[in-house]
């Protein structure tokens, strides 16, 4: 996407399914007084129809749509409105979601560890022709691609060493506790953020800890290092 010249408000489109973040998002966007909100969905089917409208200048999708996926409307983006930078906003951060997002056409990915007024501001750099995205995500894809200019040679014994677990802020948040015993409804609270969000984090941090339980995860944890024995 081109940096905007023009000096009117930033037109901004939502689809995001959290009613409690995409609450937060809305307040914010609202209350910005360089911005306007033109459109905001809560699935994936919703997200397709406001594009048949007046574009927006920029789109923040949710990729986990109880319909589908969000990288569906990315690809109609850009299409439908090829002048609008589109950002991603959500809690999946493995590889496969990140590189389907950016091939589509997205400018622009973060995590939910980022808080409302954090995602307006980036909201503001991607208008102006920036590409915000999380630590995690930018960390990620500078590994892949180091990993494509390595030679294909046999990897050293010392290589195939798994690679050190790093858990996001929110990711530790989260772990610490469930070790401590409280339930996912009980972390919402705490958090202030929905019960969808806490699992999606839960599920994470059991994929990175590859476990399927609380007692697997509070054991491989200890032993890793990520919690006080």
């Amino acid at each position: 996407m081109h940096k905007q010249t023009n000096s009117g408000p930033i037109r901004v489109a939502l689809v995001e399914d959290d009613a409690d973040f995409q609450l937060a998002l809305r307040e914010t966007i609202q209350a910005a007084p360089d911005m306007l909100l033109v459109a905001v969905a809560s699935t994936r089917a919703e997200g397709l129809r406001a594009l048949e409208h007046a574009p927006a200048d920029v789109l923040l999708v949710d990729l986990g749509l109880p319909d589908g996926s969000g990288i569906d409307i990315i690809r109609a983006a850009q299409i439908q409105w090829p002048n609008c930078g589109v950002m991603v906003s959500t809690a999946l951060g493995d590889e496969n979601h990140v590189m389907q997002s950016l091939e589509a056409g997205a400018a622009g990915y973060l995590l939910k560890d980022s808080a409302a007024p954090s995602i307006v501001a980036e909201i503001r750099s991607l208008y102006q022709g920036g590409s915000p995205i999380s630590p995690l995500i930018a960390r990620q894809i500078l590994m892949r691609f180091r990993a494509q200019d390595k030679p294909h040679t046999a990897p050293a014994p010392a290589a195939l060493e798994k690679s050190p677990v790093t858990l996001s802020p929110r990711e530790q948040e989260v772990l610490e506790y469930i070790t401590k015993g409280f339930t996912s409804d009980e972390i919402a609270g705490l958090m202030a953020v929905s019960r969808h969000t806490i699992l999606t984090f839960v599920r994470r941090v059991y994929k990175k800890l590859e476990v399927r339980s609380k007692t697997e995860a509070i054991y491989e944890a200890r032993k890793l290092g990520l919690l006080d024995a």
